[in-house]
């Protein structure tokens, strides 16, 4: 035993730890940024994992193979080695570790690993809890050969560590789970001190939720009110209660006016939670469809959780669309300013605009008629916050495009419209329609809608009836595209306007091969890469 227990032999057992511990952590990459995507839910990541069109677990599978075999053969090649025939062998994981790793991270993540301080400290937490397990396994595989003696057995000792690969799923789960006994005391501190902090403020709140447009009403309204007013708004889609708090603890909220907070949901209670930390003055709701329906369950739900922004305002502008959904709360609730004779083009949309009974022709270069309806939302509540009809209308021309929301760039003669962060029903109706406002060939591409639950394939196959009367139409993946297809097709669709890809990199190709100056092209929802 006193050989086994041997310094040189610990050292080996800890080397042979801590090198499998970072390869198999660089073999973790994309896992991490899917796990980030979905913002560390364990549950959701496991969903995204079992998925039947998912191909990562067969890339574990295959790993695991492949580093079995191999380091059986090179411990049996070096068999001549003795006892270090052993070590010989793990000369496979550092060849095809590595290897992997490269070959994982050729296809990018749409969405960038964020190297954020939780970030490190999971990664620190999974290199940490993977060595500890690849410890504890050279440990005992070298424990058995001691006891037993076998040759064959003291030349392939190190073959059952390939099972790793199979364990990179779980061992990133347990690592995300150990790493939230820190994280959640503490995210629940920083929300506190964000809450403290906006209550001894004089700021005012304006709370803006619904099933779609919160970000475009958010950032609307933000260009309006800065034209009188210091306006602090959450950044891009930070509508979570760290996103809030985010934004509160890192601003000083005495250099601001207004606050405009986007507040999202996928379940009740979200929006009450984020009320508590962030209650508004003024709520705003955008608009009600199915959109997040597979986590909501029904649509009654997405009323209730929308709802729960009227049981913390005073005052609500609600969309006229959906206003009858919210008779039963008793703040004062008024729809969005007069909006008639729009005219959308490839150069914006032009409408006449009503607040108070004044009367004004209005002009933006946002595309879509669903722009004069959003503009009209944000109006409103400029008007209820003293800004005057005349200094709304003068506003509104100077509104910039959204970024990755029907925003248009215009690249060597082509028309881009960069829709990527639009998976929504009635959004993907609006951008078709402002498409079909572009002179030249008109292509759209798209991977299909999602979170719609039970109504995923009956609205992807209405989006593919949409899709028909374009010049070309590329479908990107696999999942939800099947309906797709099947509404374009069954409702006069060309089969040779249609073009199947599995990836946005091959669907570029294709699109250079149609594409000229003049012509326009849809970007219609760029999926995460969860989906």
């Amino acid at each position: 035993m006193g050989i086994f227990i041997s310094v040189p032999k610990t050292i080996e057992c800890i080397a042979v730890a801590v090198v499998l511990a970072l390869l198999l952590s660089g073999c973790c990459y994309r896992l991490l940024g899917i796990l980030q995507s979905l913002g560390y839910g364990g549950k959701k990541f496991f969903k995204w994992a079992g998925r039947a069109d998912n191909m990562t677990l067969s890339r574990h599978v295959l790993l695991t193979i492949i580093c079995a075999l191999s380091s059986a053969v090179l411990g049996l090649c070096f068999s001549f080695a003795g006892e270090y025939a052993g070590l010989c062998s793990l000369a496979a994981f550092v060849l095809f570790l590595p290897l992997y790793i490269w070959a994982d991270n050729r296809v990018a993540l749409k969405v960038p690993l964020s190297f954020t301080p939780r970030l490190k400290r999971l990664y620190a937490a999974l290199v940490l809890i993977i060595a500890i397990f690849a410890y504890i396994a050279v440990t005992l595989l070298n424990f058995a050969d001691f006891v037993w003696g076998n040759a064959v057995f003291s030349v392939l000792r190190y073959v059952p560590l390939s099972v790793f690969g199979l364990l990179l799923l779980p061992l990133v789960a347990f690592a995300n789970l150990v790493s939230k006994i820190y994280e959640i005391p503490r995210n629940r501190g920083f929300i506190k001190k964000a809450t403290a902090k906006l209550k001894n403020s004089r700021i005012k709140v304006v709370g803006i939720t619904g099933s779609y447009g919160k970000t475009s009403v958010k950032h609307i309204l933000a260009e309006i009110l800065s034209k009188k007013y210091r306006v602090l708004a959450t950044p891009r889609s930070h509508n979570t209660p760290l996103g809030l708090a985010l934004t509160i603890n890192n601003n000083d909220l005495n250099e601001y006016d207004i606050l405009i907070a986007e507040m999202g949901a996928r379940h009740v209670g979200d929006i009450a939670e984020l009320c508590r930390i962030c209650p508004p003055e003024i709520a705003v709701i955008t608009g009600i469809c199915p959109q997040h329906l597979e986590s909501f369950g029904t649509v009654e739900n997405i009323v209730s959780a929308k709802g729960e922004i009227l049981q913390s305002c005073k005052t609500a502008v609600i969309a006229e669309d959906c206003i009858k959904l919210f008779t039963d709360y008793t703040c004062e609730k008024l729809t969005a300013a007069e909006v008639s004779g729009v005219e959308s083009s490839a150069e914006g949309c032009s409408f006449t605009l009503g607040i108070n009974g004044e009367k004004v022709n209005a002009h933006t270069k946002l595309l879509g008629e669903h722009s004069a309806y959003n503009i009209a939302l944000a109006a409103q509540v400029a008007s209820l916050l003293g800004m005057k009809t005349a200094d709304i209308a003068a506003a509104i021309p100077q509104i910039d495009y959204i970024e990755h929301r029907l925003q248009l760039i215009k690249s060597g003669g082509i028309n881009v419209l960069d829709d990527g962060y639009n998976s929504n029903v009635r959004g993907a109706a609006a951008a078709i329609s402002a498409l079909k406002k572009f002179g030249g060939k008109k292509i759209v591409v798209t991977p299909g809608l999602v979170e719609l639950g039970v109504l995923e394939k009956s609205e992807n196959y209405a989006l593919g009836g949409e899709l028909v009367g374009l010049d070309f139409v590329i479908l990107v993946g696999e999942r939800l595209i099947e309906p797709v297809k099947q509404g374009y097709l069954e409702k006069g669709g060309e089969l040779e306007k249609l073009k199947v890809v599995l990836g946005l990199e091959a669907a570029k190709a294709e699109l250079q091969k149609v594409i000229g100056q003049g012509d326009a092209v849809l970007f219609l929802n760029d999926l995460p890469d969860a989906y």
